[in-house]
């Protein structure tokens, strides 16, 4: 018999996945605000149009899902055969005509949410592996839709802002760009608040202070914008490159 619930009984997986799908919902809903004709307009992603987001998000949830199948299964299925063969992918996609495009993104969230739903207990920490290679459990996966979908609705330029992400998610996401800094020693020199928390990366005895609320720091940190964040009386640097 099919389940018609989530197999894992681990919460707080349960609430990754429920994260994912909020942010699934927001990302459709701002998508179904934007008329057909609207699609061909930019996103905030240069050299992107609404359509390169949407093509981008629908072929993200495909290749989350064979993740989610190879951990099942057991049989190794990449997320795709490589970068280049993932950017003619989302070029492709960006040709289709509206109602493909659009039933693109349903059909491949609806494929994710049920190959999720179906992962047995134990499969959840089976080893899987990114496109960027990183090898990961397959648990993983709830947080990588997570990111993907709350960010490029923001991309799409249709009045989403990262003031409407989960807190939660914030300041995940966060972690994980300083981290990734970190890993670089791109950070060197920079120091990242939060205004109002004890949330602070990066080089303690950094001359550059970039601080801010948490939904501004990340817009920063993700490379759209410096809106509500400072640098001391100097201007706010670019931040480092983060993927």
């Amino acid at each position: 018999m099919v389940a018609r619930h989530d197999l894992t009984t681990d919460p707080g997986l349960q609430e990754q996945l429920l994260q994912a799908r909020r942010g699934t919902a927001f990302f459709a809903r701002k998508l179904n605000e934007l008329t057909d004709a609207e699609l061909d307009g930019d996103s905030l992603l240069a050299g992107w149009t609404r359509r390169h987001v949407v093509a981008h998000v629908g072929y993200n949830a495909r290749a989350i899902a064979r993740l989610v199948e190879w951990a099942s299964t057991g049989v190794e299925t990449p997320m795709y055969p490589s970068i280049a063969v993932r950017d003619e992918e989302i070029n492709f996609g960006a040709t289709l005509s509206p109602i493909a495009l659009r039933n693109l993104f349903d059909h491949s969230a609806v494929h994710l949410s049920v190959e999720w739903r179906d992962l047995p207990e134990d499969a959840w920490h089976h080893t899987v592996r990114t496109i960027q290679g990183r090898e990961v459990p397959a648990s993983e996966t709830a947080w990588m839709r997570t990111r993907e979908v709350w960010v490029h609705a923001v991309d799409l330029y249709n009045g989403a802002s990262f003031g409407d992400i989960p807190a939660s998610v914030l300041e995940r996401l966060l972690r994980d760009i300083t981290g990734s800094w970190a890993a670089r020693g791109t950070d060197a020199g920079l120091l990242v608040k939060v205004s109002g928390t004890d949330l602070t990366f990066g080089d303690p005895d950094a001359a550059v202070v970039v601080a801010g609320p948490l939904a501004g720091v990340v817009q920063w940190a993700t490379g759209r914008g410096a809106g509500g964040v400072t640098a001391g009386a100097g201007p706010v640097p670019a931040a480092p490159k983060w993927i």
